[in-house]
């Protein structure tokens, strides 16, 4: 689908890295204008720079989600660079640095840090977005969920899981709220993916034989598998869809 994105911008939270920077090389080939918050800037100037040396469009700016000011600041930063936003990918969200842990062994800090970030960042981002988006009565929301919260790896990522749970209810209602300014809100949801962040926790190998098992595909799942999904949700093909989780898993989770 070369071009299905063309003259869209893009802002990709957390798209320096991972699989948010699969996302925004995969936009700009079809081509989208990227806009890249992240809280690590030169990890998000370095795929700007990438982007820029195949021909593309891209700015980045040091975002942290779980700030409302940080958020507001990433969308007036974005609209003075491309002067709209088409396309908001909440993809920022910590998981870097978590490991398996007993249900019992994580701390009150770890489950106010993980929200702040996963949870009620994602809301930030969405209320500075929105009203840039509702201004044209169109524009493409995409959350990233994970297939962690319906497997049993819930129970060692406890409250990584419950975050990303978080995402379908958030979803849900968001998508009643912005249907009528003509906005989509959709969610991804990955399995156990190949990124630096899950390749570097304690024991990765494990955990991937574990994931693998439970999937049809009996392979590792890499960010290149969600790529389709990804501009499939923020074309114009899935214009009359909304409210959806659409699980990018290997066939895990069967709904």
């Amino acid at each position: 689908m070369p071009g299905v994105l063309k003259d869209k911008v893009a802002v990709i939270t957390g798209g320096g890295r991972g699989i948010g920077k699969a996302f925004a090389l995969k936009y700009a080939e079809e081509g989208t204008k990227l806009f890249l918050p992240d809280i690590n800037l030169a990890q998000a100037e370095e795929a700007v720079k990438e982007i820029k040396a195949k021909g593309g469009q891209a700015a980045a700016v040091q975002t942290d989600i779980s700030d409302e000011k940080s958020c507001q600041k990433m969308a007036d930063e974005a609209v003075k660079a491309f002067g709209k936003i088409d396309i908001l990918v909440n993809n920022a969200a910590i998981w870097a640095g978590l490991n398996i842990t007993p249900w019992d062994a994580w701390t009150v800090a770890d489950w106010e840090k993980i929200f702040k970030v996963n949870v009620i960042g994602t809301w930030l981002a969405c209320k500075a977005v929105v009203p840039v988006m509702a201004k044209n009565k169109q524009g493409k929301i995409i959350n990233i969920a994970s297939n962690v919260a319906q497997v049993p790896a819930a129970q060692v990522f406890l409250p990584y899981a419950c975050s990303k749970g978080t995402m379908y209810t958030f979803t849900h209602a968001m998508a009643r709220a912005l249907g009528p300014s003509g906005i989509n809100v959709n969610a991804i949801a990955p399995g156990y993916t190949t990124t630096k962040a899950s390749m570097d926790q304690r024991d990765s190998e494990g955990t991937f034989k574990l994931a693998t098992s439970e999937q049809s595909f009996q392979r590792k799942e890499n960010p290149e598998d969600l790529l389709g999904a990804a501009v499939f949700l923020a074309s114009a093909a899935s214009d009359f869809i909304t409210g959806q989780v659409l699980y990018v898993d290997g066939g895990t989770v069967m709904l």
